[in-house]
């Protein structure tokens, strides 16, 4: 199994975890709720997933600039 991480806001690649460093990274998706998990876990044909997640960069757009929250996409 291999998890790919990106960013739901820009569309950036953030990393890849493979089989082998899964264990520790496992441990991450006992805390989320099922409603998060559809929302961020998506499957692939491939049978890998893709974690959509929040980069650095749009992190720190979204607290420089806390209106951002109200839109759907804040990234032209």
């Amino acid at each position: 199994m291999v998890i790919y991480y990106g960013c739901r806001h820009c569309g950036n690649d953030l990393g890849v975890l493979h089989d082998t460093e899964m264990d520790v990274s496992m441990r991450f998706f006992d805390l989320l709720k099922e409603q998060d998990m559809a929302e961020m876990l998506t499957s692939e044909k491939d049978g890998s997933f893709r974690l959509e997640v929040i980069c650095e960069y749009c992190q720190q757009a979204l607290d420089a600039h806390p209106d951002y929250h109200e839109l759907d996409y804040f990234l032209q």
